[in-house]
């Protein structure tokens, strides 16, 4: 199906949800650093996290409260600190969020889900966490879809948000989204098969339909393994990563369940959302100038492709080529070759935006590195590689490396 998404849109945008944006005192910098996200009613959640052994507090907890099965209410994201490598201390103060944000909602603990980002061995100031779900519950509203995405940026220079309106059957429903993520981004090499599943970032997604449970973590697992998994800015993967999908069911549609047509339109119409939000987070990676679409091809399965194109967009070399339009695609080839996955070097061909660059594994006549740098000097473009003849293929987004992502990154804590 086609969808037709609306950048303007957010979490508020289906039936039943409001959010809030404020500013806590988190930052330093004084901008927005506490989100809300509150359904009406009870709402069915499917939910995603990293898989970094050092999982943060806030992960462990949501994994918990996802484990009971139960439907949820609300959710409480903070910028600014990440309450990750804060042992025991941490988990307590992830659970006190959850509960005083509860208080304040007047629903239970264990129906509040929590998320934190920034600063990682830094515990959370918890009087100011309080003072900002104070002043977020107070803001609850509907309108607030760009305010939310707002307060969960750390380095992102754009709130990334998205929603569509689809129907089924004779019902009309919608999904909203937010992210945020401009490093510590890169995929899974293959997804959790014991849930909470895998994600690469904080997003969140509401929905009014209603589903059941199984249908809800069926559909997330198909968006989040065409989208955020297919997704490297900087080859590292945070401690703090989390996907959440809420439905309330206030449009009234009868319920999705697994494997049926209803669920498969659903999860399509998640998907269009995610791979929106994904390419956007590429696009506004640290320091990101250019926005790689890799296409691999050729292998014996599609698990070979994906493993190549990871080895080409976490290559340093690679990446800064790119940033420097350089068309030195050796960089592409050797790293596609220490990537362990067999392939016969004569079989090699290489294109950049359809322009031949490599035949049978020699330069492709005619390949002038003008005409490469070219296409090189644009703010998008498509590496696409072939290594045979196999059915195995994969598409991953990626970009360059800058000075800007140095310094970024250099500063980051000072």
């Amino acid at each position: 199906m086609e969808f037709h998404l609306s950048p303007n849109g957010g979490v508020c945008s289906p039936r039943g949800f409001r959010a809030a944006g404020v500013t806590a005192g988190l930052k330093p910098s004084g901008q927005p650093d506490l989100a809300m996200l509150f359904s009406e009613a009870p709402a069915q959640v499917a939910g995603a996290f990293t898989s970094n052994l050092f999982a943060a507090a806030p992960v462990e907890w949501d994994r918990r409260v996802i484990r009971k099965e139960r439907p949820v209410r609300g959710v409480v994201v903070n910028s600014g600190v990440a309450n990750a490598c804060t042992g025991a201390r941490g988990a307590e103060d992830a659970r006190a969020m959850a509960a005083y944000a509860a208080q304040r909602l007047g629903v239970e603990t264990d129906e509040v889900l929590v998320s934190s980002t920034g600063v990682i061995g830094e515990f959370l100031p918890m009087e100011t966490i309080r003072h900002g779900i104070d002043l977020a519950v107070e803001a609850l509203s509907p309108e607030a879809n760009q305010a939310a995405a707002r307060a969960i940026m750390t380095t992102d220079t754009v709130e990334k948000r998205v929603s569509v309106t689809f129907s089924l059957g004779e019902t009309p429903v919608t999904i909203g989204a937010m992210t945020k993520g401009a490093g510590m981004i890169a995929p899974q090499m293959t997804l959790c098969q014991s849930r909470p599943r895998q994600a690469t970032m904080l997003a969140y997604f509401t929905t009014d339909a209603a589903l059941e449970r199984e249908a809800l973590q069926q559909a997330l697992d198909q968006a989040l393994g065409r989208s955020f998994n297919r997704i490297v800015v900087d080859g590292d993967t945070s401690t703090n990563d989390t996907m959440l999908v809420l439905a309330n069911g206030m449009a009234g549609n009868p319920v999705i369940r697994p494997d049926t047509p209803e669920v498969k339109i659903f999860a399509e119409a998640l998907e269009a959302c995610a791979v929106f939000l994904a390419k956007a987070m590429v696009m506004d990676g640290e320091g990101v100038t250019k926005f790689v679409e890799l296409q691999v091809s050729g292998t014996l399965d599609d698990l070979g492709a994906r493993q190549i194109a990871e080895s080409i967009a976490r290559s340093p070399l690679c990446k800064t080529a790119w940033y420097g339009a350089d068309p030195n695609w050796g960089r592409i080839l050797c790293a596609a070759g220490y990537s362990h996955v067999p392939f016969k070097p004569t079989q090699v061909d290489l294109d950049f935006d359809g322009l031949p660059v490599v035949r049978s594994g020699l330069a492709a006549p005619g390949s002038s590195p003008e005409r490469l740098a070219e296409v090189l000097r644009k703010r998008s473009f498509q590496v696409s590689l072939s290594v045979g003849s196999g059915p195995g293929r994969f598409v991953l987004w990626t970009c360059d490396l800058s000075h800007d992502y140095v310094k970024i990154n250099a500063d980051y804590h000072t």
